[in-house]
C-alpha cells in the first residue's frame, strides 16, 4: 500500500500525506496555544517544521506512522494534521490537532471518524487509542463520543516542562 497517495474525503474535510506545500501553515499554526495539552512543543524557527515534515514523510514510505493534513474539501484551506502513530502495532494512537480557527466546528470528530475507518479497512490491529490531556474538554469529547473507554491515566512531562494529566482511550471497532 503505497500510503503517499492516500486520499481519506469526508463530506467536508479531505485528509492528504503531509507535505513540504503546507510548511507555512503548520509553522504558523503550530504555536503555543495550539500545543498547550501536547507533548511536543512549537517549532522556533521553520527549519524545525521543515525536519518534521521530512522525517515524517520517511515514516510514512517505511509505513510506521502515517501524517496527514486536513484540508477544506471546498476551499483547500489547511485546517490541522491528523495521524495514526505505529500503524503496524497491534494498538495503534490516533491523534490530531487543529488551528485556533478551525476549533468547534467539529473538524476533530469527523477527521478521527474518516482516519478510524479507514484504518478498520486497512489496518491489522487489537484496538485504536487515543489519548488526550484530562483538562482538554474539547479533545476528549472525541473519543467519548465514539464509545472510547478510558483504560489509562498518567502524569507525562511535556517538551516544554508542562506536567500533563493523560487519560488514554480505547476506541471500539465499528460493530463491537
Amino acid at each position: 500500500m503505497d500510503l503517499l497517495q492516500l486520499e481519506i474525503s469526508t463530506s467536508r474535510l479531505l485528509l492528504q500525506p503531509i507535505s513540504m506545500k503546507y510548511k507555512e501553515d503548520i509553522f504558523s499554526e503550530f504555536n503555543q496555544e495550539i500545543t498547550t495539552y501536547m507533548y511536543t512543543k512549537p517549532p522556533k524557527y521553520i527549519s524545525e517544521t521543515e525536519d518534521f515534515i521530512k522525517d515524517s514523510l520517511e515514516e510514512i514510505k517505511k509505513c510506521e506512522n502515517l501524517v496527514l493534513v486536513i484540508l477544506n474539501k471546498k476551499s483547500f484551506k489547511f485546517l490541522g494534521c491528523t495521524g495514526i502513530h505505529e500503524i503496524n502495532s497491534n494498538d495503534p494512537e490516533l491523534g490530531i490537532w487543529l488551528k485556533k480557527s478551525a476549533h468547534g466546528k467539529g473538524y476533530g470528530l469527523e477527521s478521527i471518524i474518516a482516519l478510524k475507518t479507514w484504518a478498520e479497512e486497512n489496518l491489522d490491529f487489537q484496538y485504536l487509542v487515543y489519548c488526550a490531556d484530562k483538562a482538554n474538554i474539547p479533545s476528549r469529547r472525541i473519543p467519548e463520543k465514539l464509545g472510547g473507554k478510558i483504560i489509562r491515566e498518567y502524569k507525562k512531562t511535556n517538551l516544554s516542562g508542562k506536567v500533563l494529566n493523560i487519560l488514554e482511550y480505547v476506541l471500539p471497532k465499528a460493530g463491537d
